[in-house]
């Protein structure tokens, strides 16, 4: 569906008109999606709100209309006409992108979703501090981030998931009576580090390996991932850097024990299981983590600590074998704390988050 902006005949000020670029990328994975679901939230309640594709959406992955939410309107790169009061919402890693919005005297806004891509787009000689711009932030690591490099606040927009689709099973797949510990992983992250992670996870303990399946997720669809997360026992969790990783909180949300690197932004929601003493060293962040009413809800490592990971995977496998007849309390009690940090990220939370910063940008629109 294509629409065009009405214009004002009124001779009143008009309400803020917001336009969310939307760059070309193949695949409309998390980070777009995140900002079709924000476009499809405000639309539903009576904004006027557009999404700007720099080239005409594929029928790739992602792309297709979503059932879960309705579609704001869209209009064509080449017929946008931004004006002084609009409001230009541009992903950071595509700086270019903020031309329209400053060459109209738009009010633009950066929405950083990963801290890793705000400063390696920049074109040489252009610095953040010198734009005039407003930063939005996907979570607590990132708005830090963002601050430190560019001076100006970043308030947190967090993104969310859909827990009608992701959710645990009555029962997972049984383990007793040689049954496999399904191990659920996704290529696309990190895939060599991943591999290093299995191979030497293999080799730590050939017999607990071998009581292990990998299942890796790729190319499926949302309903299919949500499936194959549904049927695993443990997340293998590769990615960094990261903004704020929605695949570790779907896992989380279909009852998986969790597994891997924070990425930095994963550190938002992401917090210790293990005890500090044991063969698997409990990684604890050197930067403050911002208080959450949930607590261990996984057994995370350093970025790219390839034995760590393998370690605390080898403690995750041992959990789920000596629990398949009699679950420990930190096994029972860390899966708890994982769907309870998964339910603080469903999309009624996003949609209240974005509807309340979008009544402060109004605000501050009136005051200008």
């Amino acid at each position: 569906m294509t629409g065009l902006p009405k214009p004002n005949d009124c001779g009143l000020q008009p309400a803020m008109k917001t336009f969310f670029f939307l760059p070309p990328v193949r695949q409309a994975a998390g980070g777009v999606t995140v900002i079709r679901r924000m476009a499809s939230f405000l639309t539903a309640s009576g904004r006027e709100v557009f999404l700007v594709p720099r080239e005409s959406p594929t029928d790739g992955p992602g792309w297709s209309p979503s059932e879960s939410f309705v579609e704001a309107p869209v209009v064509p790169w080449d017929k946008l006409a931004l004006a002084p009061g609009d409001l230009w919402v541009v992903p950071e890693g595509w700086v270019n992108a903020l031309a329209p919005g400053l060459n109209a005297g738009a009010r633009c806004l950066v929405y950083v979703q990963n801290w890793a891509y705000l400063l390696s787009a920049l074109p040489e000689g252009v610095s953040w501090r010198k734009l005039p711009v407003e930063f939005l932030a996907v979570s607590d690591p990132v708005a830090r981030y963002t601050t430190a490099t560019t001076g100006r606040p970043a308030p947190v927009l967090r993104p969310g998931i859909d827990l009608e689709l992701f959710r645990a099973p009555e029962k997972k797949p049984g383990i007793l009576g040689g049954g496999k510990i399904r191990i659920a992983w996704m290529p696309r992250k990190n895939k060599a580090l991943a591999h290093q992670i299995k191979d030497t996870f293999l080799h730590l303990d050939p017999a607990l390996a071998a009581r292990c399946e990998w299942v890796e997720i790729a190319g499926l669809t949302a309903q299919g991932v949500a499936e194959a997360l549904a049927s695993a026992h443990i997340f293998l969790a590769t990615g960094f850097p990261e903004g704020c990783p929605l695949p570790p909180l779907e896992a989380m949300a279909c009852g998986c024990l969790t597994v891997g690197f924070m990425g930095f932004g994963g550190a938002d929601y992401m917090r210790q299981a293990l005890p500090p003493e044991g063969d698997a060293a409990s990684f604890t962040p050197w930067w403050g983590l911002r208080p959450v009413p949930w607590g261990g809800n996984g057994l995370w490592s350093a970025d790219a600590d390839i034995l760590g990971c393998a370690l605390h995977l080898k403690t995750a496998a041992a959990w789920m074998l000596e629990g398949a007849a009699s679950p420990s309390q930190l096994l029972v009690g860390t899966i708890a704390q994982a769907r309870a940090t998964a339910w603080a990220y469903g999309l009624d939370a996003q949609r209240a988050a974005v509807l309340e910063h979008w009544t402060r940008l109004e605000a501050q629109a009136r005051d200008i």
